[in-house]
């Protein structure tokens, strides 16, 4: 299978860097075909601006999802965004990488995702109308490849309990894993997650290395998280809000998690 692992830290004698390169090494073992974007090596260009087409309009004010329509539409992209769009589809699954930076991913990484999901190929997708609402939250350009967060944070993992004073990692997470992953149709696997990564020592680095290995080696068959289809009849369209008899009385992040049965 193809994997590709969008990695987003400055240093490469870090943790991070060295659990880049034991995913690597893993995943090749195993068969897989991966491509690394090292998105600090490759200097990527975070912010999203009229550079980002190859012929921007002039004399008319900078319109960025009107904009990324038109270079989409019309193969003015400019060249980096186009090339990671093609690792994209070749993928089979996308591993993000990254350490939480102020409770979300690094700038850099966050100008990946506002560039290179440009309108028409990861949003702006399908018709809208009384049954449906676009291909979205679980359909779209995407759907059918599976997603995971690598997530290294130097916080103890009880301050991310559901009581702990940063709030539950699952719901820091949850813009990232429903709002960027599953919105173009990600099946969305549950992270990969390093607590207190200022603290590991020979001893716990191998622990985590275990631990990772046997996430990797399941990347395929470890089963998504079960985040409700938006089309699929749950929501009510155009509101977009759960019907009244879909977890009944339950508000916030969690209500869009269907519960086991």
């Amino acid at each position: 299978m193809n994997v590709l692992l969008v990695y987003a830290h400055p240093e490469p004698k870090s943790l991070n860097g060295s659990l880049k390169d034991f995913a690597v090494q893993r995943l090749e073992a195993a068969g897989h075909q991966v491509r690394v974007s090292d998105l600090y090596a490759m200097q990527w260009k975070a912010p999203l601006d009229a550079g980002d087409s190859l012929a921007p309009a002039n004399g008319t004010p900078f319109h960025p999802s009107l904009a990324s329509k038109h270079a989409f539409e019309n193969g003015l992209q400019s060249p980096d965004i186009a090339r990671e769009q093609e690792k994209l589809k070749w993928a089979d699954a996308v591993i993000l990488q990254f350490p939480l930076w102020w409770f979300s991913m690094p700038a850099i990484l966050k100008g990946w995702i506002e560039r290179v999901y440009a309108f028409g190929f990861a949003y702006g997708v399908g018709e809208h109308s009384d049954s449906r609402w676009g291909n979205r939250y679980g359909e779209g350009t995407l759907a059918g490849k599976r997603a995971m967060l690598m997530v290294t944070t130097g916080g103890w993992e009880s301050h991310y309990d559901a009581r702990g004073i940063n709030g539950p990692i699952e719901d820091i997470l949850f813009p990232i894993h429903h709002g960027i992953l599953y919105y173009p149709g990600f099946d969305v696997l549950p992270p990969f997650l390093v607590f207190r990564s200022g603290r590991i020592d020979g001893d716990r680095y191998a622990a985590v290395t275990e631990e990772l290995g046997q996430r990797l080696d399941t990347l395929f068959t470890t089963e998504p998280i079960a985040f409700r289809p938006q089309n699929g009849g749950q929501y009510e369209i155009p509101s977009l809000i759960l019907r009244s008899d879909i977890s009944p009385g339950q508000t916030g992040f969690a209500a869009h998690v269907a519960l086991e049965n």
